[in-house]
């Protein structure tokens, strides 16, 4: 059975991926907002207008405002018609993109170091503000008795002012002291509640930096084990090992850039006897290839509508598909691998669809080709015609792959 992507390889698939879909992600954004900012503006500039015109001229407005709508429509046809040329331009080049990429990988270039987040608590490393102190009152001041007035009585008008002085200040002292008394067991309990809130910052503390340092290990054990793996990788290969050769193939293949809505997997078996690649390629359907050539702005019904592309154009187009992932495929093991340890590759590439006759899933091979080093080194890949390089190799190439016609693997001839 075919060896499916290792660890290694599924971080470079997974990585490649990731930057696909950002990409994606983000011309679709320019393009809304381009969209977005165009209609803002032309509404404004029609609002402004009709809040300045005229009945005459409303009418002449609105004539503007169709062609306006119109030309709007037209050139979103136009933006279609662009993003399809540049997916058929992408389905036509996929042999090309190739050639200007050197596909060797240096698995040192794999090799990771642990990345730590921030401490997630910042705001427990720092201690709390001691409460406020709770002052002492100030002793409370006997008041004099204001002065007696009139002229009878004033003796005993004095006595009573300064009962009622004396009277105030016991009152005032007495208060005084309940408080100055009731402070220290107050100071004590607001000390108590900040020690227990700071003992607990310090035990909430304590617990998140011995989470984070247990986090921290877990991934420093993940990062030594990832480079333990790549060392052994490295060795491995360095020997020649199977397992080595064959993941760092999956890495090889892992990195190469398809575009984000093509995707191609790989699996191979590499046989150390004589030094063959066996390796096994799927393809998306013929659904992959666009029915339009391009898109037109329809008036009558408002739409956007596809001009469809003939069959033969879209059956040449697949079918050149099929035939540039091949000879890549190829070219990418033999150029990565600069240590020659590949001898041969025996390619078979297909794709996985449903059947049309039975509704079940199915695998269709579309080309089966082997190939020596020594020969498809000899290649001009930039100048080949390609169906016509796998003929020259010798491959059984699907008379049909849009019709899902497979190949009869009989006359395939071994390397040389």
């Amino acid at each position: 059975m075919a060896r499916r992507r290792g660890f290694f390889a599924e971080v470079q698939h997974q990585a490649k991926l990731s930057e696909q879909r950002q990409r994606a992600a983000q011309r679709q954004h320019d393009q809304a907002v381009r969209q977005a900012t165009a209609a803002q503006r032309a509404a404004e500039r029609a609002q402004l207008a009709a809040e300045r015109a005229s009945e005459q001229d409303r009418k002449r407005l609105e004539r503007e405002a169709a062609q306006a709508y119109a030309a709007a429509r037209v050139a979103e046809a136009e933006d279609k018609t662009a993003d399809l040329h540049a997916r058929l331009a992408e389905l036509d080049g996929l042999l090309a993109a190739t050639l200007a990429v050197d596909d060797f990988v240096d698995l040192e270039s794999l090799r990771v170091v642990a990345q730590h987040p921030p401490f997630h608590r910042p705001e427990l490393q720092y201690p709390l503000p001691p409460p406020a102190p709770l002052a002492q009152p100030p002793l409370p001041v006997k008041r004099e008795p204001e002065a007696a007035k009139g002229l009878f009585g004033r003796k005993q008008k004095q006595e009573q002012a300064a009962a009622a002085a004396e009277e105030q200040y016991a009152a005032d002292y007495w208060a005084w002291k309940a408080i100055s008394d009731a402070l220290p067991a107050q100071r004590a309990a607001v000390q108590a509640q900040y020690e227990e809130a700071e003992r607990k910052r310090q035990a909430e503390l304590a617990a998140a930096v011995e989470r984070y340092k247990q986090e921290s290990a877990e991934r420093e054990r993940e990062a030594a084990e990832q480079n333990e793996a790549l060392d052994q990788l490295i060795a491995g290969l360095a020997y020649g090992t199977v397992d080595a050769v064959q993941e760092y193939i999956s890495v090889v293949l892992a990195n190469s850039v398809y575009p984000e809505w093509l995707t191609v997997s790989h699996s191979a078996d590499f046989e150390p006897s004589d030094a063959e690649l066996k390796l096994r390629v799927i393809v998306p359907g013929p659904e992959i290839v666009p029915g339009a050539k391009h898109y037109k702005y329809v008036k009558a019904s408002d739409e956007i509508a596809p001009a469809a592309a003939t069959q033969k154009e879209t059956k040449d187009r697949y079918a050149l598909l099929v035939n540039n992932i091949a000879l890549r495929s190829i070219h990418e093991v033999f150029e990565a691998d600069r240590r020659s340890l590949i001898q041969s590759i025996s390619l078979e590439l297909g794709t996985e669809t449903i059947s049309p006759a039975t509704g079940q899933p199915i695998y269709v091979p579309f080309v089966a080709v082997a190939a020596s080093r020594e020969e498809f080194e000899k290649l001009d890949l930039s100048a080949v015609v390609p169906l016509a390089t796998l003929e020259h190799l010798g491959a059984a190439v699907s008379k049909n792959p849009h019709g899902l016609t497979p190949i009869t693997a009989g006359g395939v001839r071994r390397a040389r």
